[in-house]
């Protein structure tokens, strides 16, 4: 995975394209969704995407299948992708960033440790909210979103 991603890294436009033509198959809207995981030490659990050549870095998260509901797929989309239980928690932030896409971010509490990683990922870390990557606009909104109305509170 990492020769694929690297591959990816020096040719961005093969997603693009890819995107365009699994977008032509797609209903009118897509739906993506990632999970705002914060750790008892308000640390924001990231993952190193392999299909995000322009910025690595972001949120879990993935598709919403048809017909599922959003908190629903971001239960599996944890599970899936590392092997982590969580309790999903309010909607976050909802956004449509590109014309028939919508995203929903939502704050998750973390049951157990991620436990294994899928071939999307090449990796996950922790994060305080003063140490962050360079992120995804929607996935910087999200964090910053639930953070602010959090101020001065535990967040879980």
């Amino acid at each position: 995975m990492q020769s694929l991603a690297r591959l990816l890294r020096r040719y961005p436009w093969i997603v693009a394209g890819l995107r365009f033509f699994f977008r032509l198959l797609q209903a009118r809207f897509t739906a993506g969704v990632v999970g705002i995981v914060v750790d008892d030490q308000q640390r924001i659990l990231l993952v190193e995407h392999v299909f995000h050549p322009y910025c690595p870095w972001g949120l879990p998260g993935g598709w919403v299948d048809h017909q599922e509901h959003p908190a629903h797929a971001i239960q599996r989309e944890l599970k899936e992708e590392l092997g982590l239980t969580v309790d999903v928690g309010r909607l976050i932030h909802m956004n449509m960033n590109e014309p028939g896409h919508l995203d929903f971010a939502y704050a998750c509490s973390a049951q157990g440790q991620v436990q294994s990683l899928s071939y999307e990922l090449l990796g996950y870390q922790w994060y305080r909210l003063d140490e962050l990557p360079q992120l995804q606009k929607f996935h910087y909104q999200a964090i910053m979103q639930l953070f602010d109305q959090s101020a001065g509170q535990k967040i879980s």
